[in-house]
């Protein structure tokens, strides 16, 4: 590059050239680049049973099934179990963040990986900024150098610009004003960011402003929330005015030449909560496969996927996951009918789009926000609700029902929605934009005489 005075920006094109051989390959199968005698997979009890992505520009081989290091058990030795089962495994990617279990995420993350050789795995963190009083230059450049630290590792391969679509001013103010931008993308410069790029929940018009200048900041790629319901329902779902169905976000990545990273692929584990008659469809055609598996097999048949973030936090959960991804099977023409289909009857449930995540936690006064959004769920995907009109024959007896089982799942009283204060302190933390405290107004209604 100094010999040539090759700009980067000339450099990355050049090499994505360079990495024809991969493209061809994902152009003849881009469902099944599996690795093949390559490093990553040496010592690997099956060094072809896990399913990779090749990653546009420097040819890395990134596995299809990435770990989510979200919701880990608060406990070392059982992290590093799961670690290592994954990594013996083929699984390379893994995702934290410096707000994930309150900075601890990142800690047990880079425990466990220290452990092993840096070329075993591939790890990605953010810039987890939402905070106002995060906003300073400083405050941000502390959080990254931190995030080296409690990850002990020289670089970071993957950072992301975490949670973008809280409004331009969001954007300026966390990213562009402050300079942090300008900052992470020196930092990618020198190396001790390999590849960068955000995450996006909510405002669509962030999404577009970012990837509209791509020429200006050459992203690597893109985190988005997809799934087979999200694809086409998000927007009439979430009931915002500037929001986007996954479909619109996979395509404008895809048409730009960015690669997606999946997250949220089970919808915060509803999918593994569908209404009965919604599985018996699924098991009718494939009786052995859990809808988890569903879930996943239709997101990785999507080519232009990097890979596909799973929150696992037991062991059984990165068996089944390795199991799934090793190899992925792609979905069948008739298969994603199917689940366009019950993705049709899921959007007609009156669900509340929470995925548990707990960014809106904790609440000012005690209320478990996600505790009180998945039993309501649950109790739409049992047809408990919505209870039918007051005159009908079974209305008591749905409402004592709703009731009874509220109480067994928030058995303490200062959880319950009733305690909700309208403040508002959760809103700007919700990344799927969820109205929280109209939702929790509408949980007290039905509780309403219990």
């Amino acid at each position: 590059m100094k010999k040539n005075d090759m700009s980067r920006r000339e450099f990355l094109k050049r090499l994505g050239m360079g990495a024809g051989s991969a493209v061809a390959m994902m152009a003849l199968d881009p469902l099944h680049v599996l690795a093949t005698g390559n490093s990553q997979n040496d010592g690997l009890e099956d060094p072809v049973g896990m399913t990779y992505r090749v990653q546009n520009g420097s040819g890395e081989q990134i596995s299809l099934l990435g770990f989510g290091m979200m919701r880990l058990p608060d406990n070392q030795d059982e992290v590093n179990r799961m670690v290592d089962y994954a990594i013996e495994h083929g699984v390379n990617y893994f995702d934290t963040a410096p707000m994930y279990m309150g900075g601890q995420s990142e800690v047990l993350t880079g425990n466990a990986l220290s452990r092993h050789t840096r070329e075993k795995f591939y790890v990605a963190t953010k810039m987890s900024n939402q905070n106002r009083r995060l906003w300073s230059f400083d405050e941000s450049k502390r959080m990254y150098e931190q995030s080296f630290e409690r990850l002990k590792v020289d670089h970071i391969d993957y950072y992301l610009l975490h949670s973008i679509g809280g409004g331009m001013e969001s954007l300026q103010g966390r990213f562009l004003d402050n300079g942090v931008l300008d900052f992470l993308l020196k930092e990618r410069e020198a190396g001790r960011i390999r590849h960068l790029g955000f995450s996006y929940h909510g405002d669509v018009r962030d999404f577009d402003w970012l990837l509209d200048r791509q020429d200006d900041y050459l992203w690597d790629f893109v985190q988005i929330q997809m799934n087979f319901l999200d694809w086409r329902h998000a927007s009439m779902r979430q009931g915002r005015r500037h929001d986007a169905d996954a479909e619109y976000l996979y395509n404008k990545c895809e048409k730009t030449g960015v690669q997606c990273v999946v997250m949220e692929p089970l919808r915060g584990g509803a999918f593994g909560k569908m209404a009965q008659e919604l599985t018996d469809q699924l098991k009718a055609v494939r009786p052995d496969d859990s809808t988890a598996r569903w879930a996943f097999r239709w997101v990785g048949s999507h080519p232009n996927i990097l890979t596909t973030l799973s929150g696992m936090n037991r062991m059984e959960h990165v068996e089944e996951n390795v199991q799934t991804f090793s190899p992925l099977e792609p979905c069948t023409e008739q298969e994603n009918k199917l689940l366009a289909a019950i993705a049709d009857q899921m959007a007609g449930f009156p669900t509340i789009p929470c995925t548990t995540c707990a960014y809106c936690m904790p609440c000012p006064f005690g209320v478990d926000i996600p505790a009180n959004f998945a039993y309501y769920n649950q109790a739409v995907n049992d047809h408990v609700l919505p209870l039918p009109d007051a005159s009908a024959s079974d209305y008591a007896e749905r409402k004592q029902k709703f009731a009874d089982g509220y109480k067994q799942v928030l058995p303490d009283d200062a959880t319950w929605a009733s305690r909700c204060r309208d403040c508002e302190v959760c809103l700007s933390k919700c990344p799927q934009q969820i109205r929280i405290p109209n939702q929790m107004s509408r949980i007290v209604e039905i509780l309403r005489k219990h």
